[in-house]
């Protein structure tokens, strides 16, 4: 059997598998417009979410991830706290050994005083974030991290059957 090339090979491939995302406020942010927004964005996107809503203390947020066994868990905030707030879950969830490697992602409005810099944005990378979109960012850099993370789970489950 000769391998599949060309405009075939893209025929061929499978589609993307919907993602199973978990998403939460941090824990001292009330609002939940951004959280229905970003549900409903990613159902549309074909991904299943898991909306824990606002205020999700890191204790509610590594047993639900161990109940509900994501492929990602997004972080919003809107509060301007999601620096130390993202700071105390994504160590909640790095201390977990069965959880460590999760992919998890925060956005929104991190800081207070606007726009994190990037010593904030590398404090939360290095806390274990897989990656920070800022207000700045809009919703391309999010989408094209779901889009890689995706394919990367299709590709996974073709190797492993």
């Amino acid at each position: 059997m000769q391998p599949v090339t060309g405009a075939n090979a893209l025929l061929e491939r499978p589609a993307p598998v919907g993602l199973t995302i978990l998403l939460t406020g941090v824990a001292s942010d009330s609002h939940t417009w951004n959280l229905v927004f970003l549900q409903l964005l990613f159902e549309e996107s074909g991904h299943r979410v898991v909306n824990l809503g606002p205020c999700v203390p890191p204790e509610l947020l590594v047993d639900s991830c161990r109940a509900e066994r994501p492929d990602l868990v997004v972080m919003s905030s809107v509060n301007g706290h999601g620096v130390p707030d993202g700071l105390r879950a994504v160590q909640a969830l790095r201390r977990a050994a069965d959880l460590a490697e999760l992919p998890t992602v925060i956005g929104g409005k991190l800081g207070i005083a606007g726009v994190p810099g990037s010593a904030e944005v590398r404090q939360l990378v290095e806390a274990g974030f897989d990656a920070v979109f800022t207000d700045a960012d809009g919703m391309q850099p999010l989408d094209a991290f779901l889009t890689t993370l995706a394919e990367r789970t299709t590709l996974a489950g073709i190797e492993a059957s």
